[in-house]
């Protein structure tokens, strides 16, 4: 499935690897995540230990693309988490989501063609690292998580 991007999208080549991988897609119009299919010969059972779910596909993302494997909202409610990963533009390998169950929640199969996790991407903003003595005052300061509070 090719389609024609608007003149500033990424474009990225994708290959299936087996029969019945899907291309990453969206669900609506208004997603940002580009969903991914379990490519399965068996089901799988999602443990507290992690599991590594086969797509199906391999990717090649353009330099400066930013592609990061995040998860479901939906699986994430069942207590069922994606590793965050990231994508490089250099990685010609099959996708593979690793996903885990929290210690509590119901057990999950995952089965051939499941949505197990998403595809955001972005542009990677190119980035200079100049070393300093010190960094500028701010009203947080070195305040660090919940330090603004909860509301």
């Amino acid at each position: 499935m090719t389609s024609t991007p608007p003149d500033d999208s990424l474009v990225l080549d994708v290959v299936r690897l087996r029969p019945g991988a899907r291309v990453p897609s969206r669900q609506t119009t208004g997603a940002t995540g580009y969903d991914l299919h379990a490519c399965l010969d068996a089901p799988i059972e999602v443990g507290t230990l992690p599991v590594r779910v086969p797509c199906g596909i391999a990717v090649a993302a353009p330099e400066g693309a930013d592609v990061q494997v995040r998860g479901r909202s939906g699986l994430s409610a069942r207590g069922v988490m994606v590793v965050l990963g990231t994508v490089d533009a250099d990685y010609r390998g099959e996708l593979m989501v690793t996903l885990y169950r929290l210690p509590g929640a119901d057990p999950l199969t995952i089965e051939d063609g499941d949505r197990i996790a998403q595809l955001v991407i972005a542009r990677a903003a190119p980035v200079a690292w100049r070393e300093v003595e010190n960094l500028d005052d701010t009203a947080r300061g070195a305040g660090g998580h919940g330090s603004t509070g909860l509301r």
